[in-house]
C-alpha cells in the first residue's frame, strides 16, 4: 500500500510538472536593436490590447469577456458574472500593468512608469491570451503572447525596437486559482524576462 501512494504522488507531480516543460517562454527580436538604451534612465510604458484574442480559436476580447460573463452568471447567478466583468477591467487597467512594470523595473536598471516625459516609449501590444484551469492539486499555467515596442515618445511611428515575447507562463507555486491573477503572472513573467534581456545587452 505505502508503494502504491508512493507511485501515485510521483504520478501527479510528473502530470503537473508537464504544463511547465511545454509552455517555455520565447523572446525574440523582430528589428532594431538596444544600443538607445544605453545611458536611458527612463522609460514611459504604454499597453494596448487593441488586438488580444483568445485560446487556440483567437477569439476576441469582446467573445471572451461574453463567454466568461454567461459562465459564471450561469453558475453563480448574473450579480457574480458583472462583478467578474468588472474585476476584468480593473485587471487590465491595474493588475496586469502594475505585475509587468514592477518585474521590469527589479530587472534592469531603467526607471519604467507612466512617464510621457520619458524619451523613450515601450508600447507593450496584447496578442494572445490562454488564461489556463486550476483544479486543486491539478493546474495549467496562463501563456501570455505579446510585442514589445519601443518608439520615440515624440514620434511613435519610429520604432526603434520590436522584440516578440511568445507564451510567458503565468502561475505561481501551487498554483493560481483566479483567471485574472494567472494572466497577471503571466504578464510578470514578461517584464522579468525583458528586464534580463536589456540588461543583458547595455550591460
Amino acid at each position: 500500500m505505502k508503494s502504491l501512494n508512493v507511485a501515485i504522488k510521483l504520478m501527479l507531480l510528473v502530470l503537473m510538472a508537464i504544463p511547465a516543460v511545454s509552455i517555455a517562454q520565447s523572446l525574440k527580436v523582430l528589428s532594431g536593436n538596444f544600443n538607445f538604451l544605453q545611458d536611458q534612465k527612463e522609460l514611459n510604458v504604454q499597453f494596448d490590447y487593441t488586438p488580444l484574442t483568445f485560446y487556440n480559436e483567437k477569439i476576441s476580447e469582446e467573445e471572451y469577456v461574453k463567454r466568461r460573463v454567461k459562465e459564471i452568471s450561469d453558475s453563480k447567478g448574473k450579480m457574480e458574472g458583472e462583478i467578474w466583468k468588472s474585476d476584468w477591467e480593473q485587471s487590465k487597467a491595474n493588475d496586469f500593468q502594475n505585475k509587468f512594470i514592477s518585474l521590469l523595473n527589479r530587472n534592469v536598471n531603467i526607471e519604467s512608469s507612466k512617464n510621457p516625459n520619458a524619451k523613450y516609449t515601450l508600447i507593450v501590444q496584447s496578442i494572445w491570451i490562454y488564461p489556463g484551469w486550476y483544479a486543486g492539486v491539478m493546474a495549467q499555467a496562463a501563456k501570455v503572447s505579446t510585442v514589445l515596442k519601443f518608439v520615440e515618445t515624440e514620434n511613435p511611428s519610429h520604432v526603434l525596437l520590436e522584440i516578440d515575447s511568445e507564451k510567458a507562463p503565468g502561475s505561481a507555486y501551487g498554483g493560481v486559482a483566479n483567471n485574472n491573477d494567472r494572466m497577471a503572472e503571466g504578464y510578470a513573467k514578461t517584464g522579468k524576462s525583458l528586464g534580463k534581456l536589456i540588461a543583458k545587452k547595455i550591460k
